[in-house]
């Protein structure tokens, strides 16, 4: 962990991963804030709720915000979300993003 800028993001490399997310988070504003919060972390991908009551997606972005954001998965989540589990899968380097902003799916 050195203080590198935001500028030398390409040094660390561009990562995907995918995620699901267990517990109460359906009805409580999840996917809001997961976008704002990955908007912020200047992530791409999308987010949408699963018919089994899950939250599921994709983070795309260098690989040291991809991981905050998995933290913030895990632990926080909207203000009135309870967070059972977050499980993350698929996870791969990537040459290029291939989303352009992140999005909420219907």
């Amino acid at each position: 962990g050195g203080g590198g800028g935001a500028a030398m993001a390409d040094g660390e490399g561009l990562v995907s991963v995918d995620y699901e997310v267990h517990g109460k988070v359906q009805g409580v504003f999840f996917r809001k804030y997961t976008q704002g919060e990955a908007k912020k972390l200047g992530l791409v991908g999308w987010v949408q709720n699963t018919s089994h009551g899950t939250v599921q997606g994709q983070i795309q972005g260098p690989a040291a915000r991809v991981r905050e954001l998995q933290d913030w998965l895990r632990k926080i989540g909207s203000p009135q979300s309870r967070i059972s589990r977050a499980e993350f899968s698929n996870e791969k380097k990537i040459e290029a993003l291939e989303h352009k902003e992140f999005q909420i799916l219907k």
